[in-house]
């Protein structure tokens, strides 16, 4: 099976499929981080969709697509207005336009003709901009002791099968300075955060595949 993983930082997923004996390759904008720069396509991902590809696994960035980037749409003194009344955010004035582009995009390789496709995305704009998603899984149904919703779209394809249900994981605890109210966030997302030196890596850090989810893609849908 030729397989297609459109983003640099899946290459678990890559890894997986390519264990299991078939022709996989990451694609993305950016070079290779993975170690292996010799299954890793460096260009634009349109550009070798003909390429024979059975089986695409994507991974868009969720830069403008996560439901916690909603806050940076609108301007923040317009809360109480209807939607089409409010202005656009002073610091993103063209948040908007640039959700709508990512939408298009996850669209567009969607209906490419790969014949068996996956989007991958957290909860986000797209079930609400485009169409609800065929799956919604987490880390802990595969054997990693973590918390990450994942939707997925599937074309052609099974839903996941859990494979090792574990815990939930640990989280983070504090008190907002502002509010006094108690927050948490998985603790592997906020040592992504705290430990990351650079934006750029904090967000590939927070993106990368859990090894139980890769290891299931492989198996399950590398049979497909």
């Amino acid at each position: 099976m030729k397989v297609l993983i459109a983003c640099e930082e899946s290459q678990a997923v890559c890894k997986e499929f390519r264990l299991l004996g078939h022709d996989a390759y990451s694609c993305d904008l950016l070079p290779s981080s993975g170690g292996h720069p010799e299954w890793h396509i460096q260009g634009d991902v349109f550009k070798i969709l003909s390429d024979g590809w059975d089986l695409m696994i994507a991974h868009p960035p969720c830069t403008y697509l996560a439901v916690s980037g909603a806050r940076w749409y609108y301007h923040p003194d317009d809360k109480d207005l209807t939607v089409e009344h409010r202005r656009p955010h002073p610091m993103y004035p063209n948040r908007m336009n640039d959700m709508m582009d990512s939408v298009e995009f996850v669209k567009a390789l969607y209906n490419s003709n790969v014949d068996k496709i996956a989007i991958e995305n957290p909860i986000g704009m797209l079930s609400t901009r485009w169409m609800k998603p065929t799956q919604i899984i987490q880390p802990w149904m595969f054997g990693d002791e973590a918390t990450k919703t994942t939707c997925l779209w599937l074309k052609n394809l099974d839903e996941l099968k859990p494979t090792n249900i574990v815990s939930k994981g640990e989280r983070f605890e504090w008190i907002d300075s502002k509010t006094g109210k108690k927050k948490s966030q998985p603790m592997w997302y906020y040592k992504a955060l705290s430990e990351a030196k650079t934006k750029q890596e904090r967000q590939t850090l927070r993106s990368k595949t859990f090894p139980g989810i890769a290891k299931a893609m492989a198996e399950q849908w590398g049979k497909n």
